[in-house]
């Protein structure tokens, strides 16, 4: 209990609390009766024979009216020594359950900063005072009446009763509303021994995660990779190791469990990179290799869009090939930067810098794949320029197919067309009527005409898309 009072009334309390434990209180009178007997006896041995003859009578008379009237005292007496026993036994109650209660505090405390807990914390101490000043009444009682006196007589050991049962009210009440306090600290009590139960194992977890990397670790450097990076991440956890193994006393629970968390979330991040890295390592090898086959490939083919373009001047006009003039030089420049960054990653690799290795390849692959693109585009032109202007009609039907479709959909179930969906559609057979009728004249631009029947069907598909969205919607 929280030390409040002067050192006397600790000491009178901690005797209190002594005879309480050890349960030494004694049947009132017997001592006194057991002392009495032996003066009257000696008293009577030191009688003349005359007089010893005249006391007996006395002595064995039952005692008189003195005797009767040192029965009530003595009933008195015991009453209040039992009075005192049960405010005894209330006041041990009462300290083994606020000690009990405080280990339920400090457990709390010690993992939980919330405001809760805070306000726990606060309402205990609160009422600790008050357990102190009951108990200061209660040790005040005991002490102001000594039962085990000759002369008690009944008024005095019945205010002695009075007092000490008032005392063992108060530590009841006392009691009970320390135990209505404790029942309430149950859901912080246990989140508080969850966390603490969480704690020794999280902190295993995390050192035998830190053992598994430095293993890891030891067979990659043994297959000769070095994996520096994953060394010095490996070394930056020592300090945090140190700091679990200093334990929660001295760095709290709360932080204790995070820290052990990181600790394990990072040692099995370096464990599993390095568990990978040999088989990254034979993937940046392949892909050096890959890459080299695809950019050589590629500087060939560049050299044949040339003849391409040739023949697209030859045969068509400028319009139709003139966005294609730059396709070898682009291609010839970006060839060359594929392969000044494939000498960049063959230079990280060696040096074992896995994240350039890699960077350097994702940028010679955009490279080739643009050019690649590039190169190609200028060989589908001309194919697609050759079979529209064979027959152009093929287009034109595929087209209209499209546009026909979507106005039998627009019109299902209808008897006149959504304005929404009727608009575009019309719009579209005009944009058809007019494509084909640019056709016409010594020089057609026939990619023209190819990019607005394809521009027509992807409007089709759009409307199409859009009647279908509403029906179903509707139909929700």
């Amino acid at each position: 209990m929280t030390a409040t009072f002067a050192q006397s009334a600790d000491s009178a309390r901690r005797r209190s609390l002594r005879s309480a434990r050890a349960g030494t209180a004694r049947r009132p009178g017997a001592g006194r009766a057991l002392a009495a007997a032996l003066r009257d006896t000696v008293a009577l041995a030191l009688l003349p024979v005359p007089l010893l003859l005249a006391a007996a009578p006395a002595a064995f008379a039952g005692g008189g009216t003195r005797r009767w009237g040192r029965g009530r005292g003595e009933s008195r007496r015991a009453d209040a020594q039992a009075a005192k026993d049960a405010a005894a036994a209330a006041f041990y109650e009462l300290d083994t359950a606020q000690r009990d209660l405080r280990i339920s505090i400090e457990t709390i405390t010690a993992v939980d900063p919330s405001p809760a807990a805070r306000k726990a914390a606060a309402d205990f101490a609160l009422l600790g005072h008050r357990i102190d000043e009951v108990s200061h009444t209660y040790i005040t009682a005991v002490d102001s009446h000594d039962l085990d006196r000759d002369d008690l007589d009944a008024g005095a050991a019945g205010r002695a009763r009075t007092d000490l049962a008032g005392a063992k009210d108060e530590l009841d009440r006392i009691k009970a509303e320390l135990d209505r306090f404790g029942q309430g600290l149950g859901p912080l009590l246990a989140t508080a021994e969850t966390q603490l139960a969480r704690l020794a194992p999280a902190v295993e977890r995390a050192r035998q995660a830190l053992r598994a990397a430095g293993e890891a670790l030891e067979a990659v450097r043994a297959s000769g990779l070095t994996a520096d990076d994953l060394a010095a991440r490996l070394a930056a956890l020592g300090p945090e190791l140190t700091r679990l193994n200093q334990g929660a006393g001295q760095h709290g629970v709360q932080e204790t469990l995070q820290r052990a968390d990181r600790v394990l979330r990072e040692a099995e991040a370096v464990r599993g990179e390095a568990d990978g890295l040999p088989q990254k390592a034979a993937e940046v090898d392949k892909r050096l290799v890959s890459l080299r086959t695809r950019a050589q490939a590629l500087t060939t083919r560049a050299a044949g869009v040339e003849p391409v373009l040739s023949e697209l001047r030859r045969r068509y006009s400028a319009a139709c090939w003139q966005d294609l003039q730059q396709v070898p030089e682009e291609a010839a420049h970006a060839v060359a930067q594929a392969e000044e960054k494939l000498r960049e990653a063959r230079t990280a690799r060696a040096e074992q810098r896995w994240p350039d290795a890699l960077a350097r390849l994702s940028t010679v692959r955009a490279l080739l794949n643009t050019t690649d693109e590039a190169v190609s585009a200028a060989g589908d032109r001309l194919r697609r320029l050759d079979e529209v202007s064979f027959d152009h009609g093929k287009e034109v039907e595929r087209t209209r197919f499209a546009i026909r479709d979507a106005q039998r959909l627009a019109m299902a179930g209808r008897n006149t067309p959504d304005p929404r969906h009727a608009g575009p559609l019309d719009d579209a057979v005009a944009r058809l009527d007019r494509a084909v009728a640019g056709l016409e004249g010594r020089h057609p631009d026939w990619w023209a005409f190819l990019t607005e029947t394809e521009a027509v069907r992807r409007t089709v598909t759009r409307v199409v898309q859009e009647i279908r969205d509403s029906r179903g919607a509707a139909g929700r």
